[in-house]
């Protein structure tokens, strides 16, 4: 039984996570491992930290904070943000966790990068489908310091907190978009080309403007998959064991979209999603209709339909 550890301020105290900062680890470890304890390895790294996906907006800090708290947890734990892509519900957080914990390290695609250091473009985008609501909606944008950046293409495979991680480039949604595969868990995170889930089984593709490619999308599909990952992690919602069926769903709810947009027909085309949504998914309608707004559904795919005309 182990009754207690009481690390020096030389040892691990001194990083505020225990076992990290001394030898203290290693000894405990491979006792724990000697009786049948504990499986694997441990990795002595005193800044492997915490690893946030897509923090999420500003305006959502205070819910990620608790989160944290509820875990044991403070952001200033935090050592690494691993951004899928650059839209504000998944990386408005980002420059202010940098502002409060000033060692995180964010990997973020190459087309996205120049986006995070000068958000100009980036907010004038979005205030042409969020207008007034910006700031209700997403709070603060702040601008990440290069020197805090990793630029990814894709391809790459990083060693994030001693766990590999695999990296893919991932268009469709966006085309700054990539997805992460951890490779102990085999668990892929995939943002938004793993499809919004509220809470059955039913899945949309979101297809918001500007940089739809439904092409594009369904090789990113063949992408994950050929990784054979044991789950997915889906920005919006949660995860998905079956993943063959989920990436399946997203394929199906992105074809049926894009032919209906290709009718050109806005209020038809938000009617008929209305329906199928109410019909497969009767108890989530709202959750959908927030996390994917119809009218941007239909925005994003007449984009792509007009640049293939």
């Amino acid at each position: 039984m182990i009754v207690g550890l009481a690390p020096g301020l030389q040892g691990a105290n001194r990083t505020g996570r225990p076992f990290t900062g001394d030898y203290a680890g290693d000894l405990l470890y491979s006792t724990l491992l000697e009786f049948g304890f504990a499986k694997g390895t441990y990795q002595a790294q005193p800044d492997d930290g915490l690893t946030l996906v897509d923090p999420g907006p500003t305006s959502c800090l205070a819910t990620l904070e608790s989160g944290l708290a509820a875990r044991g947890h403070r952001l200033r734990d935090v050592s690494t943000i691993l951004l899928t892509h650059i839209h504000l519900v998944h990386a408005g957080a980002t420059g202010t966790i940098v502002e409060r914990v000033p060692h995180v390290k964010v990997y973020v695609h190459e087309r996205g990068a120049p986006h995070m250091i000068d958000p100009t473009k980036l907010l004038a985008s979005s205030t042409r489908l969020h207008g007034d609501q910006m700031d209700r909606l997403w709070g603060a944008f702040v601008a990440v310091p290069a020197p805090n950046m990793t630029v990814l293409s894709g391809g790459e495979r990083l060693e994030i907190g001693g766990t590999p991680v695999r990296v893919a480039y991932t268009p469709g949604h966006a085309k700054h978009h990539v997805s992460f595969l951890d490779e102990h868990t085999g668990v892929a995170y995939v943002g938004d080309t793993g499809g919004v889930r509220v809470s059955g089984e039913y899945i949309i593709a979101p297809t918001p403007p500007p940089d739809i490619d439904v092409e594009a999308w369904e090789q990113s599909l063949d992408t994950i998959a050929a990784w054979e990952p044991a789950g997915l992690a889906l920005t919006h919602f949660g995860t998905a064991d079956d993943v063959p069926a989920q990436l399946g769903a997203v394929r199906e709810s992105l074809r049926w979209q894009a032919d209906l947009a290709a009718e050109d027909d806005q209020e038809a085309f938000m009617a008929a999603l209305h329906e199928r949504i109410s019909h497969a998914a009767p108890h989530d309608v709202a959750e959908f209709e927030q996390a994917a707004p119809l009218d941007h559904l239909f925005l994003g795919l007449h984009r792509w339909h007009s640049k293939q005309r």
